[in-house]
């Protein structure tokens, strides 16, 4: 199966294929911690919404460049430090408008979508690093990983999506704590509060891609339904009852027009590997 070619490119990212179904997009911005400059931000948006178009496609994964290496010394990781303040400071003092994207930082922190994606962090996630994770799906963490809504400190604040999707994650007063005095968390006590999956000592975009791989080895069908109806209740801002008809008059009906609920059913009376066509949905 060949890979599907990404119409959208930008300088600063990277976009590759570990397998046919899996999209993987690296922010490589190293030098500057992997910040993010307002043409990324549109540019990621659009990456997403065409990863949503394209069936062959099931499971997408966020990551950061590493920093070359340097004899003697190696410099600090980053899985995104949040946006570029030296350009804001400058649109700031021009009047400039913002053109960041409707979906938010990284094109994920206020985006619905319809496939996963799963942020794979080694390093800093602070500003509208840490709110691309807190709506990405799963989040995979390197041990060495902190995470922290530190814009209070500089004026600002958390405006792509995060803060209340946080407080839906964690609880008001974690939410609050976090918010309003910049600390900073490492990997296991973001595990802990229910912000990360899983903690990992190796390679985090490997461990990204075998959870990427189960996600992918499931009904395609299934997995965006299902996805639907995990994000009605609360993340949408709609009451579980209205979430679950949502679904059960949407996605619910389309799915059963469909080819792999009957592989699904046929191959587990017949007692076989199952075998998936890429999703209509």
């Amino acid at each position: 199966m060949a890979n599907p070619t990404c119409p959208i490119t930008h300088p600063d990212l990277l976009v590759t294929y570990p397998t046919p179904q899996i999209l993987l997009v690296t922010i490589n911005r190293p030098k500057q911690m992997n910040s993010v400059s307002t043409s990324m931000h549109a540019a990621l948006d659009q990456i997403w919404t065409w990863y949503d178009s394209i069936s062959s496609l099931r499971c997408g994964i966020i990551t950061g460049a590493a920093p070359p290496s340097r004899p003697g010394k190696q410099p600090r990781r980053a899985f995104c430090a949040g946006a570029d303040l030296k350009e804001w400071q400058n649109r700031n003092s021009s009047k400039k408008a913002n053109q960041d994207s409707t979906g938010g930082f990284c094109g994920l922190s206020n985006r619905r979508g319809k496939k996963p994606v799963i942020a794979a962090v080694h390093g800093i996630a602070f500003g509208g690093g840490m709110e691309t994770t807190i709506n990405c799906d799963v989040v995979v963490a390197h041990k060495e990983s902190v995470f922290s809504l530190p814009e209070a400190k500089r004026g600002v604040i958390a405006v792509a999506g995060g803060l209340p999707r946080l407080a839906l994650t964690v609880g008001l007063q974690r939410a609050t704590e976090l918010a309003l005095t910049g600390r900073i968390l490492d990997a296991e006590t973001a595990r802990e509060w229910g912000l990360v999956n899983e903690v990992v000592e190796g390679d985090v975009v490997e461990a990204a891609i075998r959870w990427a791989g189960l996600v992918a080895g499931l009904s395609p069908d299934a997995v965006i339904a299902t996805r639907e109806g995990l994000r009605g209740t609360g993340w949408y801002g709609k009451m579980s009852e209205d979430s679950t008809k949502d679904v059960e008059v949407g996605v619910w009906q389309k799915l059963q027009e469909g080819e792999n609920i009957k592989e699904g059913l046929k191959a587990f009376v017949e007692k076989r590997d199952v075998r998936w066509v890429d999703s209509k949905l």
